[in-house]
C-alpha cells in the first residue's frame, strides 16, 4: 500500500520532471521560432513594403514583446552581466569507466570552493553522511574535470537553484559513471524541502544516476528527497549565488541558461 508520504514523493518528482520537460519543449519551440523569423526576415530584405506599411511587422514586433517572447527578443531586456571575463582554459573531455575507489577521510572536514567568474562559492562537504558523492567530487576536482565549464542552467520558477558540473553544458553530460544516492534522510530535509544554502545532486529522476551535476539552492525548493544532499553554501558563497540568481535566466519561462556569465574557472576540494 502506498502511504500519504510516499505518494506526496512521488507528485513532487512527477512535478520536477514535467519542468525539465517544458523546458526542453520551450527550447524546441524557440528554434523553431527563431527559424520561422529568420525566414520572414529574409523575405522582408528582398522588399516587401507592403507588409510594413500594412502594419503586419508591428504585429510581429507586439508577439516577440510579449510573454512568448523568442530568447533573442528578450536577451535585448536583460539584465546587465555581473560577471568577469573566463580565465583561458578548456573543458576537458575525459571520462572514467566506474566509479572511482573510496580513499577520503569520512571523519575529517572537506570543502569544495568554485572559483567563478561570478566570485568565489565555497562549500562545506558532508563526507560522513555522503562520502561516496564526496569522494567523487575529491576526484574529479583533482582531475580539473569541472574548471572551464559552464554552470548551465538556472530555474527562477517553482525550485530555486542554480545547476554545474557538465562539462558539455548541455545538460546531458558527466564523468562516464554513476554514483549511489545518499544522505536522502537528511535533517535539513523537512517537508520536501531543499532549504536555501544546500548542495546537491541532480539526477536522471531515477535512483542511483547521479554524476557530475550538482545544484545550489538559492532559495527554499519544494523537491521530493530524492537528490544527495552532500554540502552547504557559506554566507558569502550564498551573497555570490544570489546576484547570479538576481540577473535572470534567458527562456523568460523560469528554466534556462543563466543571464549571467557563470564559468568555475577552478574546482578545489580541500582536506583540514
Amino acid at each position: 500500500m502506498v502511504t500519504q508520504e510516499q505518494r506526496k514523493r512521488q507528485l513532487a518528482r512527477e512535478k520536477f520532471l514535467r519542468q525539465q520537460q517544458r523546458r526542453t519543449e520551450a527550447r524546441r519551440k524557440a528554434r523553431l521560432r527563431n527559424s520561422v523569423i529568420g525566414s520572414v526576415l529574409g523575405v522582408i530584405l528582398v522588399g516587401s513594403l507592403a507588409l510594413y506599411t500594412s502594419g503586419v511587422l508591428k504585429d510581429d514586433d507586439k508577439a516577440n514583446a510579449s510573454a512568448e517572447a523568442t530568447p533573442s527578443a528578450q536577451a535585448s531586456k536583460k539584465a546587465p552581466d555581473p560577471c568577469e571575463k573566463a580565465a583561458p582554459g578548456k573543458v576537458k573531455t575525459e571520462t572514467w569507466k566506474k566509479e572511482p575507489a573510496l580513499t577520503i577521510d569520512k571523519s575529517a572536514k572537506y570543502t569544495f570552493d568554485l572559483a567563478t567568474t561570478c566570485g568565489t562559492i565555497d562549500i562545506a562537504l558532508k563526507a560522513s553522511a555522503a562520502p561516496h558523492t564526496v569522494n567523487s567530487f575529491d576526484f574529479l576536482a583533482g582531475k580539473g574535470f569541472f574548471d572551464h565549464t559552464k554552470c548551465h542552467r538556472l530555474t527562477t520558477n517553482g525550485i530555486y537553484v542554480l545547476q554545474c558540473g557538465d562539462p558539455t553544458g548541455s545538460g546531458s553530460g558527466g564523468p562516464g559513471y554513476t554514483i549511489p544516492d545518499e544522505n536522502l534522510k537528511d535533517k535539513s530535509l523537512k517537508a520536501n524541502t531543499y532549504p536555501a544554502g544546500t548542495v546537491a545532486m541532480a539526477n536522471t529522476g531515477q535512483a542511483h544516476t547521479g554524476g557530475s551535476q550538482f545544484f545550489l539552492v538559492y532559495q527554499d525548493s519544494q523537491l521530493p528527497p530524492s537528490y544527495t544532499p552532500f554540502g552547504t553554501i557559506s554566507e558569502s558563497g550564498m551573497k555570490v549565488l544570489k546576484k547570479i540568481a538576481a540577473a535572470g535566466e534567458s527562456t523568460g519561462a523560469g528554466d534556462g541558461a543563466p543571464n549571467a556569465t557563470v564559468v568555475i574557472n577552478k574546482a578545489t576540494v580541500t582536506k583540514s
